[in-house]
């Protein structure tokens, strides 16, 4: 079903406002994360700089007068976790904080239009607890430890600090509260290992979408599959596949038809660097997909790692 938009806009900004917007949430919600519950030793902090390039063609609304959308998005992200010690598990809270500086192009009525938007993206913080085979262990006993089966939980927040003005139309940020609840199964196998985790987006409503229109979005159904061979310590390769589902949008009650049946595959490459550095290069691709999932991905990530004593 059409949406019309207000009579103040225009075609080009509703272009940019809609797919720039969609294109940055939808990289959001559909990563691949290998090694998401690895075990750590208690008191281990993590810092590291992540840059990320997405690279695509976006779907948008086909009642809309755009065809021939493509996205080239460019972040850089600082992020820390830190590992403690939570009623004798082994629990990490994260934090990540992007940068984004976006460039969309498409056809607006048959005529050709570009437009670049850059600035701050929506925090995200996550909490995560291992349940099972992941004790709160010091740096000490974690080195003497036999690898076993790790059951944990994790709650992932992203939160509406991004950069978002209603009368521009054109944001990086969401305006929104998303929550996403997961349980997650790492299984070591000798130097292979495999995992699984499963989780659902929940969102809030946007009531500043388009002006003062309110936009809403059902949950979004997460399942991620890993396997990968640990060569040695810190050096690593994993395969990885998103399967997603759900997800549709409406504004002011009217219903899009983008609801999502996307997948996604990749391989993620960690490197150690030398004591307390490592590197990680990940690389995604859509396939099977039903709306807005049809992008590259490629991201670099710089970490070190310390100890508290």
């Amino acid at each position: 079903m059409e949406v019309p938009f207000p009579a103040t806009c225009n075609w080009r900004a509703a272009l940019v406002g809609a797919c720039l917007y969609l294109t940055v949430m939808k990289g959001a919600t559909q990563e691949l994360e290998p090694r998401a519950y690895s075990p750590a030793p208690v008191g281990t902090n993590f810092i590291g700089l992540t840059y990320a390039w997405l690279g695509g063609q976006v779907l948008v609304d086909p009642s809309l007068p755009i065809s021939d959308v493509h996205a080239r998005i460019n972040s850089a992200s600082i992020g820390y976790v830190h590992v403690f010690n939570l009623a004798g598990h082994a629990a990490s809270v994260g934090l990540l904080a992007p940068f984004i500086s976006g460039s969309i192009s498409g056809n607006v009525f048959d005529a050709p239009n570009q437009v670049h938007r850059a600035g701050l993206g929506d925090l995200r913080l996550r909490l995560s607890v291992d349940l099972l085979g992941g004790p709160a262990l010091t740096p000490e006993e974690f080195a003497g430890r036999t690898p076993d089966t790790v059951v944990g939980t994790s709650l992932t927040i992203i939160a509406p600090t991004g950069q978002y003005e209603p009368a521009h139309l054109v944001n990086l940020g969401s305006n929104r509260w998303a929550f996403k609840p997961e349980v997650g199964v790492s299984q070591p196998l000798g130097n292979w290992f495999a995992e699984a985790t499963a989780g659902v987006w929940f969102f809030t409503d946007n009531t500043s979408f388009l002006g003062n229109r309110r936009r809403s979005q059902a949950p979004l159904g997460v399942l991620q599959l890993h396997g990968g061979y640990t060569f040695r310590p810190g050096l690593w390769l994993a395969a990885d596949a998103g399967f997603y589902t759900g997800g549709a949008t409406s504004v002011n009650g009217a219903i899009n038809d983008d609801a999502q049946k996307n997948a996604r595959y990749g391989l993620t490459l960690s490197l150690p660097i030398r004591r307390d550095w490592s590197a990680k290069l990940a690389v995604s691709n859509g396939f099977m997909v039903r709306a807005g999932g049809s992008y590259k991905s490629v991201s670099l990530t710089l970490q070190y790692r310390w100890f508290n004593h």
